[in-house]
């Protein structure tokens, strides 16, 4: 069941604050000089979307230690206000959900359950907080976080800014920006202690006239029980059109208690 919950939230339930996963850097890689620049976080935030809906077609790959699954996903987005995900494998839907800023409701076909309910209950159960606006951030290539609102070490690393939240101890967390454009290539959150690592990539960036948007979106995450990798690669985008967001359990589907 929940391979198909992680997908519908594109993989929101290995990161965010309490990150269950972050690959290990490329040791190749060097920092070099200290880049003092106060508006590169400021710069960063210029390239932020302007839509009031968004619409997404989207290919995505599941690969565990056990299985590797390719489906279909409809995104459909009304920026700050809900996000209706529907997963299809052959042209049939196996799991929706609809996400708002208050409430967290999805069913899944194969075990035929659903829930109903808050982001508090289910990040308790998931282990890792979760909120409406870190899906939504994901989903169109922003920082989970509001870089503006922590204090960063810069420096620069293969033409990239790399942004090192100065609070990190048990939890570290690492922005890359383009040094050009600026805006997100990689963000990495790893808990050592724990052995959970996670790395977030998003390439082939598309200019429109709201803004810059990612075609791509790798997530690679390790923890203690294993490996899982997705990838979402968006095959269509379209913006500011009327959308509906059509949600229902179908009848005869168990509800999931979180206790």
């Amino acid at each position: 069941m929940k391979k198909y919950i992680v997908i519908i939230v594109a993989a929101i339930f290995t990161i965010s604050c309490k990150s269950k996963a972050v690959a290990v850097q490329n040791s190749n890689t060097t920092e070099t000089e200290v880049k003092k620049d106060n508006k590169v976080i400021e710069k960063h935030y210029g390239n932020k979307l302007d839509f009031k809906t968004l619409y997404i077609k989207a290919n995505a790959k599941y690969v565990d230690e056990k299985q590797s699954q390719n489906v279909t996903a409809e995104i459909k987005i009304e920026k700050d206000k809900q996000i209706l995900v529907s997963v299809r494998f052959l042209g049939i839907t196996m799991a929706k959900a609809l996400i708002t800023p208050t409430a967290v409701s999805y069913y899944e076909k194969i075990n035929g359950t659903f829930y109903e309910g808050d982001f508090t209950s289910l990040s308790k159960w998931l282990g890792t907080e979760l909120d409406y606006t870190k899906v939504q951030n994901l989903l169109v290539g922003e920082a989970l976080d509001d870089l503006r609102e922590s204090k960063y070490t810069q420096t620069i690393i293969e033409n990239l800014y790399r942004l090192e939240d100065e609070k990190g101890a048990n939890l570290k967390k690492v922005f890359f920006l383009d040094a050009e454009k600026y805006f997100l290539q990689k963000e990495e959150i790893s808990q050592d202690k724990e052995n959970r690592k996670l790395e977030i990539l998003y390439s082939d960036h598309k200019v429109f006239d709201q803004g810059i948007l990612p075609a791509s979106i790798e997530i690679n995450a390790i923890q203690p029980k294993g490996k899982t990798d997705i990838n979402l690669k968006y095959s269509s985008v379209s913006f500011n059109e009327e959308l509906s967001f059509p949600y229902s359990v179908p009848n005869g589907y168990k509800k999931v208690i979180i206790k």
